[in-house]
């Protein structure tokens, strides 16, 4: 059997495209890679994530309790009584009250000793690094363990606090931090304060020291005071970082439920939104009215994520 070779000057023919099949580019390519490689995680996320937060939605919408449960379906009986039992519930105002000044004083003070500390530790001197290390301690330890200590700290009879107060600071009596309507809130909001400052404490470091230092010798040089330095060259710079640890911590502080049950349980004024859930959940065994005020609790947090990104978050990329 012989072969022909091709013609002189012709080139070998080569397969033609299949008909209506348009050949993949890179980007298609790299576009498919990328689906492929997510899509595990998104399906991991939707699980884990997606499908709670449409039951939590649906039963928000149904009269369920704990009894019921099994028996309640998908497309049961929708109803906004829950809805109306929950908004109309005696105390749901003041905990929603509550929970803003929680949130607030919490992720106000928590930035603010966040900063504080950036600024003490941002320049080199002996001992920086135990230092660093020793602001991450609050935040990395069990919230379990800080909760007992803050409570054996502040308790009444055997605390530390109250000892010295009467030793040095003239107490005439021991004052129940945790358990007196005056003092419970702000005792909580100190705590998250404390507990949660390193999280502002990293963001804000790194900030200040991408910060060019020829900026401050300028300004020093010009008479500058360390006021007037931090307020016009350091302050604007750090600016979006706040607003962006501002709306986070907010979110985490709304949500926040282990910190106010382990030091009071809700009691002396310190029932937030997510205490009250859980007590309509387990008390009660209402779990309807529990997602309700679940969602009620989502709602408030979109309206301020929407608010940050209508006016703060174009700032901060300007």
């Amino acid at each position: 059997m012989t072969t022909t070779a091709p013609e002189a000057g012709r080139s070998p023919t080569r397969e033609r495209p299949r008909p209506g099949r348009r050949p993949l580019t890179l980007r298609r390519r790299e576009s498919r890679a990328g689906l492929a490689l997510v899509t595990p995680t998104l399906l991991v996320v939707v699980a884990v994530i997606g499908i709670p937060i449409v039951w939590t939605i649906v039963l928000a919408f149904q009269r369920v309790r704990l009894a019921t449960l099994r028996r309640t379906g998908l497309f049961g009986e929708l109803t906004l009584d829950n809805f109306d039992r929950v908004l109309h519930t005696p105390g749901f105002a003041d905990t929603l009250w509550t929970t803003l000044v929680y949130s607030i004083g919490g992720t106000a003070g928590s930035i603010l000793v966040g900063l504080v500390a950036a600024l003490v530790v941002r320049r080199p001197f002996r001992g920086r690094t135990v230092v660093r290390a020793s602001m991450l301690l609050p935040y990395v330890a069990p919230v379990v363990a800080m909760a007992f200590v803050w409570q054996v700290m502040l308790d009444p009879q055997l605390g530390i606090v109250n000892d010295w107060g009467r030793r040095f600071l003239g107490w005439d009596a021991p004052i129940p931090f945790l358990s007196q309507d005056s003092t419970a809130l702000w005792t909580v909001i100190a705590f998250e304060a404390w507990r949660y400052f390193p999280f502002a404490f990293l963001f804000l470091l790194a900030r200040l020291q991408a910060v060019p230092g020829e900026l401050e010798e300028a300004a020093r040089v010009d008479g500058a005071t360390p006021t007037q330095r931090f307020r016009h060259i350091l302050l604007p710079q750090l600016m979006p970082v706040i607003a962006l640890l501002g709306v986070l911590r907010f979110i985490m502080t709304f949500n926040k439920f282990d910190d106010v049950y382990l030091l009071t349980g809700g009691s002396a004024g310190t029932e937030v939104v997510s205490v009250r859930v859980y007590q309509f959940l387990t008390a009660r065994t209402d779990i309807g009215a529990a997602a309700a005020q679940a969602v009620v609790l989502a709602v408030v947090l979109i309206v301020f994520v929407a608010i940050y990104l209508r006016f703060f978050a174009r700032r901060g990329e300007v």
